[in-house]
């Protein structure tokens, strides 16, 4: 049995296509979007805890985010945590409930948002490549024990190819759409 695993290479350049999908859900297009508050954490119960553990967040309309918190003395520790997330929004405080309004985007912070996209992507492509080496790497391994036939190892290459150009692909596709909806085209 050779030690290379197509369906492991595939699984791997699927988990940088998600990983970048998850980023560019973080990234603040002016539209309300409640994965822009998955990726903070809140000082509660002496250990760090995700926003989603301590209350429940909402879009009600498309520049309005509502986090309803469960605890009344989780309320500080959640406005705090939103305001030093760096996403240049502004918590209200009423009572446990939290309104976050999305304010329109400058044309200087659309321009850093775009760039931040691509350099996102290419993380994206730089990870994928490395799974594409590692492949080729465990087949050129593989074929000096004589495992695979050469000719079974140079279908598999162009199978791991033909994968590595798909993705690439579908990060550059992913990327060039977040741009267009950051940018307002």
């Amino acid at each position: 049995m050779s030690g290379f695993d197509l369906k492991d290479t595939e699984r791997r350049m699927r988990g940088a296509l998600t990983v970048l999908k998850q980023e560019f859900g973080g990234l603040r297009t002016g539209r309300a979007n409640m994965s822009l508050l998955d990726p903070i954490m809140v000082n509660a119960y002496g250990s760090q805890m995700p926003l989603n553990q301590l209350a429940t967040v909402n879009v009600p309309e498309s520049r309005l985010i509502t986090v309803q918190v469960w605890d009344k003395g989780n309320v500080g520790p959640i406005e705090k945590a939103i305001r030093s997330a760096g996403l240049g929004i502004n918590p209200i405080t009423d009572g446990q409930m939290i309104r976050l309004p999305i304010p329109d985007l400058t044309e200087e912070r659309r321009k850093e948002l775009a760039k931040l996209v691509g350099q996102y992507a290419e993380k994206a492509r730089i990870a994928v490549r490395n799974v594409r080496r590692d492949g080729m790497d465990h087949l050129k391994v593989d074929e000096k024990k004589h495992e695979p036939s050469e000719d079974e190892r140079k279908r598999l290459e162009t199978e791991v190819q033909k994968m590595t150009d798909t993705t690439i692909a579908e990060v550059d596709a992913a990327a060039e759409s977040k741009e267009m909806e950051i940018l307002g085209k």
